[in-house]
């Protein structure tokens, strides 16, 4: 599975322009202007909120911003072709709510996620996945399909080049018996398995112990990237909010950095899911 995603690329393509106009002295509305654009042109370009960019448009932008270096110019052009790909999740668009989350999920190299109430998708197995969408009341007849994006997500991990992935579960969601016993017991098995066989998926129990915690507001990923800024994204029902401010990855970095501090080490939560698991 090839590590590449045009969600990615747009974005990177999205900041580097806004950068460009900045540099050259611009307003979004000045530059608009110049190229008798309407200012809600550019303003969706600087916001990411396009699908597919124009590599004339981007050509258009690079002159008015005066970048004459050839090289630069190509990469830009060249990245406005990438970000106009689709990815693999395209073709589930009616399901994925434009699938944001999974494109960027995929080029990210570390993701930390907190998970208070489930297992984290990226490990769930496909019999706990399909349990937990009937439990949400997903329809019948899509609920194959959603199954199958699950289990093709998790290709990443197995991927040349896999991100880091830090899970943090609450004992909550691995006492809640999903599926009945045997489906549970099937799922921390395999949170133990795929902890084993990869050498960059660490799993992590927040016990009841702990009692009150920070992590008690909500559950939430953390993606980084080799080349672009991070990302929060805070679960929701739907498909979530995206948090991209510095301030913002610092206060949840933060967060996760107390939440880390209060879980067991990987070992120690490698035994306690055998505890669990023996219980059912």
């Amino acid at each position: 599975m090839p590590r590449y995603s045009p969600t990615v690329r747009r974005r990177r393509l999205s900041l580097e322009l806004r950068r460009l106009r900045e540099a050259a002295g611009l307003t979004a509305s000045q530059a608009a202007k110049q190229l008798e654009w309407d200012t809600s042109k550019i303003t969706r370009m600087e916001r990411n909120e396009w699908k597919r960019p124009n590599p004339r448009d981007i050509k258009d932008l690079l002159d008015l911003y005066k970048v004459e270096d050839e090289s630069r110019r190509e990469a830009l052009i060249e990245l406005a072709r990438q970000s106009r790909q689709k990815g693999w999740w395209a073709a589930h668009d009616d399901l994925l709510s434009g699938g944001t989350y999974i494109g960027l999920e995929t080029e990210a190299s570390v993701i930390r996620t907190f998970q208070l109430g489930v297992v984290p998708g990226l490990l769930q197995t496909p019999e706990y996945a399909e349990a937990l969408m009937r439990g949400f009341g997903t329809k019948e007849d899509v609920i194959e399909r959603r199954v199958a994006i699950r289990m093709e997500r998790q290709q990443l991990l197995d991927a040349e080049n896999p991100p880091r992935l830090w899970a943090i579960i609450d004992e909550a969601a691995l006492v809640r018996p999903v599926g009945g016993p045997e489906v549970m017991r099937g799922q921390l098995e395999h949170l133990i398995a795929v902890g084993r066989q990869h050498d960059n998926v660490h799993v992590q129990v927040l016990p009841f112990s702990v009692g009150a915690h920070a992590g008690l507001a909500g559950q939430f990923v953390l993606l980084e990237f080799p080349e672009d800024p991070g990302v929060v994204h805070v679960e929701s029902a739907t498909d979530g909010l995206y948090l991209e401010t510095a301030q913002d990855l610092q206060r949840y970095q933060l967060l996760y950095d107390h939440v880390h501090a209060s879980a067991l080490s990987v070992s120690q939560s490698r035994e306690h899911l055998k505890r669990l698991a023996m219980r059912l």
